[in-house]
Parts: structure tokens; sequence; C-alpha cells
């Protein structure tokens, strides 16, 4: 699931913890996770590649960084019903009911463009 939280840095750090809360409350391990992918203002002017900011990053915070939390889900086979929960739960959930949201499925389309830029992120 990739969700476009746009310049608002608060709305994306409550989705942090959201995620945060639900793996520990829920004992999910690494069957939930996100990652955040930062397009700061001076590289969307140079063709938006992502950039990483580290804690020092946050002292100088640019309020134009624009904001995308992409979420994974990696249940099993046979969990199939608790995958389809959550898939069906998070992006009902505030604060990324008020995201633009978009799910990406295994074998769709964009999955493939999608698990790069997972993967870019690391």
């Amino acid at each position: 699931m990739i969700f476009d939280f746009g310049t608002n840095e608060e709305l994306a750090q409550q989705a942090r913890h959201k995620i945060e809360g639900w793996k520990q409350g829920f004992r999910l391990g690494e069957k939930l996770s996100m990652k955040f992918d930062r397009v700061t203002a001076e590289a969307a002017a140079e063709g938006g590649k992502s950039a990483k900011k580290g804690k020092e990053g946050k002292e100088g915070k640019d309020a134009a960084d624009h904001l995308t939390v992409l979420v994974k889900l990696a249940f099993s086979d046979h969990e199939k019903l608790s995958y389809q929960r959550w898939l069906d739960r998070i992006p009902t959930e505030e604060p990324f009911q008020r995201a633009k949201g978009e799910v990406v499925r295994a074998g769709g389309p964009e999955f493939l463009k999608a698990a790069e830029r997972w993967d870019a992120l690391d």
C-alpha cells in the first residue's frame, strides 16, 4: 500500500505510530512493515529523487518535503483472511484515510515498480 501524505509531516508520523502500535499490539512482527519515502524540495527540482534524512536532517526541516509512506503486508499463504482484514482495515483508519492511498497487489501491473521502490529505500 502506498499512502501520499504530501507535505503533512505530522500526519505521516501519526501513521508511523499507528503501524508501530499495531505491530506490538497484535504481535505482527515482520508481517506488517513500513518505510518513508521523503522527497525534499531540492530533490524535486532535480527530478524527484528520494532523499534520506537522518536525525540531523530534522533540525533544518523543510516544510516542502513530500512524504510518501509505503506499507508492506507479508502474510503467508495460509493467512489469507488476516491479510485481507489488514488490507481492508488500514486505508479506513485515521490517519491513513486522510492520505491519498493506493493498494498494489502482488502480480499486479504496478507491483514490480512498487517493489523496486521499496527496495531502494533501504
